[in-house]
């Protein structure tokens, strides 16, 4: 918690005034009582109009101060406190940017948003308590600890009494209280987890009519947070009423022996009213001090969360400078292994290869093979276990990871597009693309046909993740993105899975003069796609299977013969 704290050093000023407004305030408050017994003992007894006027005028006068520092000190505070919520999360944004794969699988999306959003959130309301509460609190405790003690020293007693049965009832709710907030962050974890399968994966709910199922996850984790919630309000709830009992068990012991002292005149009416709001004051500043200690475990517990991302060091960082410019267009595998965190077996092994500028190298193989695995290696997504691999003839490590991914011009597997206009998503590949380079790549992609359909062009909105698009649509834009980059090397994952033959003949032949300079790398499912390519590895299990044209694998390679048997015989079933 107090490591996140120093980001308010950006607003030390702002904290200064607070601070000096609280005092203010809090002085002008304690200030009141005794104003108050004057009107009473000089004013009201004496039968004094005059001097009631006066002392009111005077009350109101210090009541406009104690509003106005109020008004400003919340003011500032909640101006502090959002401006850190906003640093932290983007210093949170910023570090997980710099993460690699191997982290987000290891803390995973769910849990990533929840500490942005709801954790940070937790610390903002806090920081504001403690802003205003913090500091009022023990000013509030020891000023109305003095001022009841110089109206009547004997009466402190009851105050005595009191205060340790408050402090033992904060310290045994805290005890309890402490596990249960951790429980409440982690079933917002799962919460979270559980309603973004069901929104991301929402056509697979409906395809194999599991909503009721589905329906009953989110129940289930919906109660789980709920009974752990509902812990944590009954205990909430059985410190306030505890306070106030003892609070105005207080009020009336004080009441009472101040009765009997008024009656022997060791006391004035006066003195006995400002002695009970000053004893007032005094139990809800420690109210007041429940309340942090109540919410400041809570946000530890946030505090702790948002701290393990901010620690959590990526994999692998930089280690070079190198520009990847020594053999442009050029990839190479060198002896390459790979294993992903955890696993027992490697899930690439050995590969050698290497693919030159103006050649299309083709992946193919079975499922699990290793063929988007191996894709991924080359944007440094994940770090290899050994070998070694080179861009433009530059090691990888030897070159910053922006380096490395300047080069390369990268369509994945599952096409992803932003909210946003048509032509914002190309540019995604490229900040200054003009139009004209834009409606380029959009022409060889095969999408300038239902782009130009469309009502605003290159200005119409794609919706969050491209649902008003068609899956082919969605990929023919992903792939325009990446040839609007115009890098050394094009990574095509798998797609053209979503095209029809006729794009897709197309699309490769479009691709085949665009990229003429370029490196290529395609991994498919399809024979038909990687039948021209210059060289294609067969993938097996993890290992390089074969390497060569479609014509050398179909004489001398069983893994790639079976796979265009397999093909071939379904087109002739069809």
């Amino acid at each position: 918690m107090i490591k996140l704290l120093k980001n308010l050093s950006v607003y030390k000023w702002l904290v200064v005034a607070i601070v000096g407004l609280v005092f203010i305030q809090s002085m002008a408050d304690l200030f009141l009582p005794t104003l108050m017994a004057d009107i009473i003992d000089k004013g009201v007894v004496a039968g004094d109009i005059p001097y009631i006027w006066k002392i009111g005028a005077g009350m109101l006068g210090v009541t406009a101060v104690s509003a106005l520092a109020a008004i400003v000190a919340s003011y500032f505070s909640s101006k502090a406190a959002l401006g850190m919520g906003r640093d932290i999360r983007h210093k949170v944004f910023r570090h997980v940017e710099s993460f690699s794969l191997q982290e987000f699988d290891k803390l995973g999306t769910a849990s990533l948003i929840t500490r942005t959003t709801n954790d940070i959130t937790q610390i903002q309301q806090v920081v504001i308590m403690m802003l205003r509460m913090v500091i009022s609190a023990p000013i509030m405790l020891v000023g109305g600890l003095i001022m009841a003690l110089s109206k009547d020293a004997k009466l402190s007693l009851m105050i005595v009494a009191a205060m340790p049965v408050l402090i033992i009832t904060i310290v045994l709710i805290l005890k309890k209280g402490v596990p249960l907030f951790q429980t409440v962050q982690k079933r917002i974890d799962r919460l979270n987890l559980v309603f973004r399968e069901n929104l991301t994966g929402i056509r697979v709910v409906r395809t194999f009519n599991r909503e009721k199922e589905e329906q009953e996850r989110l129940q289930n984790a919906n109660k789980d947070l709920t009974d752990v919630s509902i812990k944590v309000n009954k205990l909430m709830a059985f410190m306030m009423p505890t306070m106030m009992l003892v609070m105005n068990l207080t009020v009336v012991g004080i009441i009472w022996f101040g009765g009997l002292r008024i009656d022997s005149g060791a006391m004035q009416i006066g003195d006995l009213m400002a002695y009970i709001q000053y004893v007032m004051m005094i139990m809800f500043s420690l109210v007041t001090a429940s309340m942090m200690f109540i919410m400041i475990p809570r946000a530890a517990v946030s505090a702790k969360r948002i701290n393990e991302v901010l620690d959590m060091k990526p994999t692998f960082l930089d280690e070079g400078t190198l520009k990847a410019d020594k053999e442009p267009g050029t990839l190479e595998f060198d002896h390459v292994s790979f294993y992903y965190p955890g696993a027992d077996e490697p899930a690439l092994s050995d590969i050698s290869f290497k693919a030159k500028a103006g050649e299309v190298t083709a992946i193919i193989g079975g499922t699990g093979a290793g063929k988007t695995t191996l894709i991924n290696l080359i944007p440094r997504f994940y770090e290899i276990s050994s070998g070694s691999i080179c861009v433009n003839g530059v090691s990888s490590k030897k070159s910053s990871q922006d380096e490395i991914r300047s080069k390369i011009g990268f369509v994945p597997q599952k096409a992803t597009l932003f909210s946003g206009t048509i032509a914002e998503n190309i540019r995604f590949g490229k900040e200054d693309a003009t139009e004209e380079e834009i409606e380029h790549a959009a022409r060889i992609a095969q999408a300038e046909d239902f782009v130009s359909k469309m009502e605003k062009g290159y200005g119409s909105e794609i919706t969050q993740g491209g649902s008003n698009l068609s899956g082919g649509q969605k990929q023919r834009l992903s792939i325009a993105r990446a040839l609007v980059r115009k890098p050394d090397i094009y990574i095509f994952d798998d797609s053209f899975s979503a095209l029809d033959y006729k794009t897709d003949a197309n699309l490769r032949a479009a691709l085949k003069e665009e990229t003429k300079e370029a490196t290529v790398v395609i991994v498919a499912q399809r024979v038909s796609t990687v039948i021209d390519a210059d060289q294609i590895l067969v993938l097996d299990r993890g290992q390089l299977a074969g390497i060569g044209t479609h014509k050398e694998l179909l004489e001398t390679n069983d893994v790639y013969r079976e796979i265009v048997e397999s093909q071939l015989a379904e087109e002739e079933i069809a």
